[in-house]
């Protein structure tokens, strides 16, 4: 089955000390199908839009997405693929960690 949606669900959170931001969070194919499969995005650095090229370099590692396009954006426009993409700013450092413990868990 090809890919036919893409959630992208992230966390945001701020180090004021140091001034960085990072990201973790879940990326979903086919949402709501018995195909459906969720990959894990871990506790990175990141800001912005970082997040969504981190989901494509996963995707087009596990080769659920052509990797011959420069934005997630144009291939999902140019597939048919339904784009989600959300990412939650202001988040805690252990809610970020609480998504990498509740995929472990899922997965195990």
């Amino acid at each position: 089955m090809r890919t036919k949606t893409i959630d992208i669900q992230a966390k945001e959170w701020f180090d004021k000390v140091n001034g960085n931001s990072y990201f973790a969070g879940t990326i979903t194919i086919n949402y709501g199908t018995n195909k459906e499969e969720t990959f894990l995005m871990p506790f990175q650095y990141g800001y912005g839009s970082q997040y969504e090229q981190e989901a494509k370099a996963i995707l087009c590692q596990y080769n659920k997405i052509p990797a011959d396009y420069l934005g997630l954006y144009s291939i999902c426009r140019d597939n048919k693929i339904q784009l989600n993409t959300r990412i939650e700013t202001g988040c805690l450092k252990r809610e970020l960690k609480q998504i990498e413990n509740q995929y472990n868990t899922k997965t195990n």
